[in-house]
Protein backbone atom coordinates (compact mmCIF):
# COMPACT_ATOMS: atom_id res chain seq x y z
CA UNK A 1 0.00 0.00 0.00
CA UNK A 2 1.48 2.88 -0.87
CA UNK A 3 2.02 5.70 2.02
CA UNK A 4 1.17 9.68 1.56
CA UNK A 5 2.61 11.24 -1.36
CA UNK A 6 4.17 14.99 0.19
CA UNK A 7 3.64 18.27 -2.61
CA UNK A 8 6.69 19.21 -4.46
CA UNK A 9 6.71 22.20 -2.03
CA UNK A 10 7.09 20.02 1.23
CA UNK A 11 9.61 18.36 -0.21
CA UNK A 12 11.93 21.56 -1.02
CA UNK A 13 10.83 22.91 2.52
CA UNK A 14 11.53 19.58 4.61
CA UNK A 15 15.24 19.77 2.45
CA UNK A 16 15.68 23.07 3.13
CA UNK A 17 15.42 22.66 7.12
CA UNK A 18 17.75 19.77 6.72
CA UNK A 19 20.09 22.02 4.94
CA UNK A 20 19.73 24.80 7.94
CA UNK A 21 20.90 22.86 10.71
CA UNK A 22 18.59 20.38 12.13
CA UNK A 23 19.84 16.86 12.28
CA UNK A 24 18.21 14.46 8.87
CA UNK A 25 16.94 11.92 12.23
CA UNK A 26 14.86 15.62 13.94
CA UNK A 27 13.62 16.35 10.34
CA UNK A 28 12.45 12.81 9.51
CA UNK A 29 10.80 12.27 13.33
CA UNK A 30 8.80 15.64 12.87
CA UNK A 31 7.13 15.21 8.81
CA UNK A 32 7.11 11.08 9.96
CA UNK A 33 9.15 9.61 7.34
CA UNK A 34 11.67 7.39 7.34
CA UNK A 35 15.12 8.15 6.82
CA UNK A 36 15.52 6.15 3.71
CA UNK A 37 13.56 8.01 2.23
CA UNK A 38 14.62 11.07 3.51
CA UNK A 39 17.97 10.22 1.39
CA UNK A 40 16.36 8.69 -1.26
Amino acid sequence: MKGKMHSTEEIIRILQQANGGDTAQSVCREHNISEQTFYR
